[in-house]
């Protein structure tokens, strides 16, 4: 499901507003409509026959393979992500990270997992998966020296990834890492939430699955679920039949919305990334502030890496406190008036949420858990929309409430 030639010369941004229109989908008007239905009807017995054997977008045959609404949003994900033959959607992020591991995964095989990753990918691995007969291994992904030796023990059939860390915000060398996953077999699958394929190429960077939570920056108005993930053929045609045989399918009215947000979503990175990165300088000044995490900020853990790889950012990063109190994130955060206390992020609105970096790393040891003061509470923050001004209003009333002991 690809893009015609001209399309694929065009710059990201502008691709995102082309993306996925098919003039038998949307006819005259400039998105599909919302297509609600469980029941197609055939004309004859021969055209139900043709459509039943095909297995594809494009094909009506029942509600659970989609119609036109699902159709577009696919093939426009596909379209913006270089290397991608398709793109399956799920009902969540997490239904897509399930979906991927099992499109890839049987007993008795084994995954490696950075330990960076999202709690709910690391909870797959050590319950779901491993119910099934799947071994598991975590391992620092900024440790390519120990990756190898991990791959040599372990000969895992697949590598999960997530760069950044969702909390940690570390940015590790996707490209090496995948080599050395592939050259020992494994296939590669990689989160990329956070910079979404307009920000980091996942597959063209060496990774053979690269899956997003649309929940956040595609949809990035916080009113809607739903996961995604792209590969090559191959493995294409493995996402779209386990989710077929899982029963997955999303709602024609989400997947209109995740279109529409997919249209608006490059100037709203833009804008987000900009303004993340002026409040993440002006925090690195701040006497309560031990470190900022944050791969855009110069001088920050995987800045080079994030400038080589990297087209774009995002308006999450972290950033440890001082202080030795181990409730003066939540202090803080309760604080603040313009930020919410939620767990998604990539919406219009900023968030704040308490975290402990350290506690979602397996590798105790690894230059981002050790810096900054590994077991001192931090932040998350998400920056939305807002002016960075008065967002940096109110973290520093915040700042100036705490004790810096």
């Amino acid at each position: 499901m690809s893009g015609s030639s001209d399309d694929k010369n065009l710059r990201p941004g502008t691709r995102v507003t082309r993306a996925g229109r098919q003039a038998e989908w949307t006819g005259p008007v400039v998105n599909p409509p919302v297509w609600r239905a469980s029941t197609h009807l055939y004309e004859s017995e021969a055209q139900r026959k043709a459509a039943t054997g095909s297995n594809e977008d494009g094909e009506f045959f029942y509600g659970r393979r989609g119609a036109p609404t699902q159709w577009a949003l696919a093939k426009a994900l596909t379209e913006i992500e270089p290397g991608a033959f398709g793109t399956v959607l799920y009902p969540s992020g997490v239904a897509a990270i399930a979906g991927a591991l099992l499109a890839v995964l049987r007993p008795g095989d084994t995954l490696l997992m950075s330990d960076n990753s999202y709690d709910p990918s690391r909870s797959m691995a050590t319950g779901l998966l491993k119910r099934m007969g799947i071994a598991h291994a975590f391992f620092d992904p900024l440790d390519l020296p120990a990756f190898e030796k991990v791959v040599a023990q372990h000969s895992p059939r697949a590598v999960w990834f997530e760069n950044p860390g969702s909390l940690t915000m570390d940015v590790c060398d996707i490209p090496a890492l995948a080599r050395i996953a592939r050259q020992a077999g494994s296939v590669t699958l990689i989160d990329n939430t956070w910079a979404s394929a307009l920000g980091f190429p996942a597959l063209a960077h060496g990774c053979d699955i690269t899956m997003q939570s649309l929940s956040k920056h595609v949809g990035g108005h916080s009113d809607l679920m739903m996961g995604s993930a792209s590969a090559g053929e191959r493995w294409y045609k493995a996402l779209r039949l386990t989710s077929q045989q899982l029963g997955q399918v999303v709602s024609p009215d989400d997947a209109a919305l995740a279109a529409r947000g997919l249209r608006t979503m490059a100037v709203r990175l833009r804008q987000s990334t900009q303004s993340a990165l002026e409040i993440a300088e002006w925090l690195r000044e701040q006497p309560q502030v031990a470190q900022v995490m944050c791969p855009m900020l110069p001088g920050s853990q995987g800045h080079e890496l994030w400038k080589r790889d990297f087209t774009g950012g995002c308006g999450l990063f972290s950033f440890v406190l001082k202080s030795s109190d181990p409730d003066a994130s939540g202090k803080f955060v309760d604080a603040l008036e313009l930020f919410g206390i939620g767990y998604s992020w990539g919406g219009f609105e900023s968030l704040a949420l308490p975290i402990f970096p350290h506690q979602h790393r397996n590798v105790m040891a690894s230059p981002t858990a050790a810096s900054g003061g590994g077991t001192r509470p931090a932040v998350r923050l998400s920056i939305g929309l807002e002016e960075p001004g008065d967002l940096i209003a109110d973290l520093k009333r915040a700042l100036s409430q705490l004790d810096n002991s």
